[in-house]
């Protein structure tokens, strides 16, 4: 089974143009955050969500953008030294910035926390760990309360540099809710052909998206273009060999919905054009052979 395409709005400059294609092609999911779009991706896609009522959002916390931190600073719920960084995982900033983003959205079904491993760069382990656990206190709060559906991690390099893993983040969440009853349902990471490690690791039958699979969590792979670096190194030779006809990004995009535990792969295609490619190259998702095949090629170079 191929993971679901959904719409992911880092690097798209016209959030509710991109929305509106992808929610009108089927998109299940829409991902965002409060400082995509320079702080305006919530209040571009509001109208959209209002009016696909059966899509999920999803969004973050952590990263702001330098007026948010100015108000956050105003507020009184971020540090100085945070607000030079652009990035907190306070509970009282999570608090604030999440009854923002509920505002502005009008509903959220998943937070992410926002590559908690920015906040720890430099920091021993544990105390990362507890600034995430910080995070996810908050989070519980929103989730049983019904103000959110669940929450979960975004990661850039935090599963591959060692700063946790699934199985920590999981006792994080069991230490935030106080109890083995926590709300941590979903785990993102890049998937893609650049960034293959998730991929070889689940055709291998291990690795963190493996863990979360296992442990009952919606899997995210984003990036899947490498932020359209993975184009220029899409040759025809290995468009060929992924599945002939494609165009590169669908063949990319193909590559990283084929891995194993994916659920969703996110993408920023904002034409109809491009959404239909790549939604019908996932309609037939690579088997692990011939996705495997793939990744020992590129390795073999």
């Amino acid at each position: 089974m191929t993971a679901a395409l959904s719409l992911g709005t880092y690097r798209v400059r016209a959030v509710s143009q991109a929305a509106r294609t992808a929610l009108a092609a089927g998109s299940p999911w829409v991902d965002t955050a409060p400082n995509y779009a320079h702080g305006r991706a919530h209040e571009e896609l509001r109208p959209l969500l209002r009016e696909y009522a059966t899509v999920r959002v999803a969004t973050k916390a952590g990263f702001f953008t330098e007026e948010q931190g100015r108000t956050a600073l105003a507020d009184g719920v971020l540090a100085r030294e945070e607000a030079a960084g652009r990035h907190s995982l306070g509970r009282g900033f999570v608090r604030w910035q999440m009854e923002r983003s509920l505002a502005a959205l009008g509903r959220v079904d998943l937070v992410f926390v926002h590559n908690p491993e920015h906040d720890g760069q430099g920091l021993d382990r544990t105390v990362l760990h507890g600034r995430v656990r910080e995070a996810f206190t908050a989070l519980e709060e929103f989730a049983r309360t019904g103000r959110i559906g669940g929450y979960g991690v975004a990661t850039w390099s935090g599963l591959t540099s060692g700063a946790f893993s699934v199985p920590e983040l999981l006792t994080l969440a069991r230490e935030a809710a106080g109890s083995a009853e926590h709300h941590f349902t979903a785990l993102q990471m890049p998937v893609s052909l650049i960034m293959d490690a998730p991929i070889t690791q689940a055709l291998n039958g291990g690795g963190p998206l493996v863990q979360a699979k296992d442990a009952g969590l919606i899997t995210f792979g984003s990036a899947p273009l490498h932020g359209g670096a993975l184009l220029d190194a899409m040759t025809p030779e290995l468009v060929n060999l992924i599945r002939p006809g494609l165009s590169a990004a669908a063949a990319a995009l193909l590559a990283a919905g084929s891995c194993p535990g994916l659920d969703v792969v996110l993408t920023s295609a904002s034409t109809r054009e491009h959404w239909d490619d790549a939604a019908k190259a996932l309609a037939a998702p690579l088997t692990a052979q011939e996705l495997r095949r793939v990744t020992d090629e590129l390795a073999g170079e």
